[in-house]
């Protein structure tokens, strides 16, 4: 049976997770991927039973407490990410206090601190978005808006090498018909889109780059592309 990279994955996860769940089941305490799989697998579960994010979270938050896992396990992980498949579309679900009851070891040495949840960058650019699809199109925080789903229509050369100005792991929802403006921030670090929609698929600022990207957004249907693409090929 063929499947594709994110389904192989799926099964992966949900493998290891039943794994994890069969251990528990002995009176086995979980390791680190043990637990970490059993979480993110729960996630895409109640994603998969057509429950909205919060709910996923919920259930992943309460699903092992710290009398499940392993001495230590608590310190490592501190968040876990997952993407599941939710009835709007696929989003990044942060499953933040993975074990409840905050994380007794933060103060231990080289325990990672996650900064506030509520941090939101200052927008760079606002852009007005229109959902010209007939279905709610969500897009996660760190996607590379330029790619987001072609029926969305917004000045794509703008947006190019740009992000939702959100914390990791907030979505935004554009509903079927409306419009919304949206602040947009520069995608950080490496400056490197790897897969997304695959019109960029390397170095945001290599030569020709941005060019090639509007080309091929262009060549796909990608509302607010053609326009800045321009008939000549040329973008302006």
């Amino acid at each position: 049976m063929p499947l594709t990279p994110t389904e192989r994955d799926r099964l992966l996860l949900f493998t290891a997770a039943e794994l994890a769940r069969a251990r528990r089941a002995r009176g086995l305490r979980l390791n680190v991927p043990e637990a970490t799989a059993l979480i993110a697998d729960t996630v895409c579960e109640a994603a998969r039973d057509g429950h909205r994010l919060a709910v996923a979270l919920e259930r992943g938050r309460s699903v092992l407490t710290p009398d499940d896992i392993l001495p230590g396990v608590a310190d490592v992980v501190t968040e876990i990410h997952v993407e599941a498949v939710f009835e709007d579309g696929t989003r990044l679900a942060v499953v933040s206090d993975p074990f409840g009851g905050g994380h007794s070891g933060d103060s231990a040495p080289g325990a990672v601190l996650p900064g506030p949840a509520d941090a939101v960058p200052e927008p760079e650019l606002v852009l007005t978005v229109r959902n010209t699809a007939p279905v709610p199109i969500s897009v996660t925080s760190h996607f590379h808006f330029f790619e987001a789903n072609p029926r969305l229509s917004f000045d794509r050369a703008a947006a190019y090498g740009m992000r939702l100005a959100a914390p990791a792991g907030v979505s935004t929802r554009f509903d079927v018909g409306g419009t919304a403006e949206v602040g947009l921030v520069p995608m950080g670090g490496a400056r490197t889109a790897i897969g997304f929609a695959g019109l960029v698929d390397g170095h945001l600022d290599a030569p020709g780059a941005k060019e090639e990207a509007l080309r091929r957004a262009a060549a796909r249907g990608y509302l607010g592309a053609a326009d800045a693409h321009g008939p000549s090929g040329a973008t302006r």
